[in-house]
């Protein structure tokens, strides 16, 4: 090849778009294959290797980081995209808190159509500007508590329970306004910590309930419904940038079509977890007076507010929204 021949190469090279050559994408996923999530992002990647020059790769189960470690690869574009619980993005997005505040979605179907709408269109921006670029909306059901000491009743119940929790400090603070012992530790310690006496109880949904086996260990689960936490299918917003806007297009058609399966999915799983946990000796108990246990949270509000006064409104959105 002569001088002219590799530079009119270079040239044509240089012409052509990045999101045109193939380009790899990792991604991170907490969950094992075949839980909902995993199903869905299994979908998400096989319709975006199918439709766009790039070719994505997913890792169940965790093993590239911890959360808020793989949070961070992404930001950083060390990896392109992940699937991440809104709760451990607090600390590093505060605008996010908002949805962590206990009891601020008034049932799933609340938290749905805020966050399909305007309502999340204020947290996309607000991620946006840190890295991170939401394509779908997952969902995670309701939060409820559970130990291995006795059904909750009302607020007093949890006195006394040390109960881990995620690692923000409005969980911290929920917990403690119940009067319980609120300790934060990474959810793969928390089976074994409910079995040696570490902790008494946690909080989580059905199917992580069930499928931690934490149920065996913990076998008291009342239904608070305090907190219902979106997760979001995130992009690197560095990768983003570099797509073409059909490639974008593109990717985010796959990401809401595979949100619409993890929701579907995700009910059918919840009940399945339900029966299963029950038929493995758990007791279930709806706690009655859930206003009992929002008005405890007041003080949780106003300190918020008081910190984040910019976010009120965020709250007020959320509120209208429902």
């Amino acid at each position: 090849m002569n001088i002219k021949s590799i530079i009119g190469a270079t040239i044509i090279a240089a012409l052509v778009p990045l999101s045109a050559i193939a380009q790899d994408w990792r991604g991170w996923n907490i969950h094992p294959e075949g839980y909902p999530n995993s199903v869905a992002i299994d979908e998400f990647v096989a319709a975006v290797n199918e439709t766009t020059d790039l070719n994505l790769q997913i890792f169940h189960g965790g093993v590239l980081g911890s959360q808020p470690d793989a949070i961070e690869q992404v930001r950083n574009n060390a990896l392109e995209f992940g699937q991440f619980n809104m709760g451990p993005m607090g600390p590093i997005i505060p605008t996010t808190n908002v949805l962590s505040l206990p009891f601020i979605f008034s049932s799933v179907d609340h938290m749905h159509k805020a966050m399909d709408g305007e309502v999340g269109e204020i947290f996309a921006a607000a991620m946006e500007r840190e890295g991170l670029v939401p394509l779908a909306w997952y969902d995670s059901g309701s939060r409820s508590f559970y130990n291995s000491k006795r059904p909750i009743m009302r607020p007093s119940d949890v006195e006394g329970l040390k109960l881990r929790v995620m690692n923000n400090d409005l969980f911290v603070d929920m917990v403690a306004q119940l009067g319980g012992n609120a300790t934060p530790m990474a959810f793969s310690e928390v089976y074994q910590s409910l079995k040696t006496g570490v902790i008494d109880g946690a909080e989580n949904n059905y199917p992580s309930y069930e499928s931690t086996g934490h149920y065996e260990v913990a076998g008291f689960y009342s239904i608070t419904d305090h907190l219902i936490i979106p997760e979001c299918l995130c992009v690197s917003t560095e990768s983003w940038n570099a797509l073409d806007d059909a490639t974008k297009e593109a990717v985010r058609t796959a990401a809401r079509a595979s949100a619409t399966t993890q929701r579907e999915l995700w009910a059918t799983r919840e009940k399945e977890s339900l029966a299963k946990v029950e038929a493995g000796g758990a007791t279930v108990n709806e706690v009655e007076n859930k206003v009992a246990f929002q008005e405890k949270m007041a003080p949780v509000y106003e300190s918020f507010i008081a910190a984040n006064p910019d976010l009120s409104s965020v709250i007020e959105a959320i509120q209208a929204s429902n």
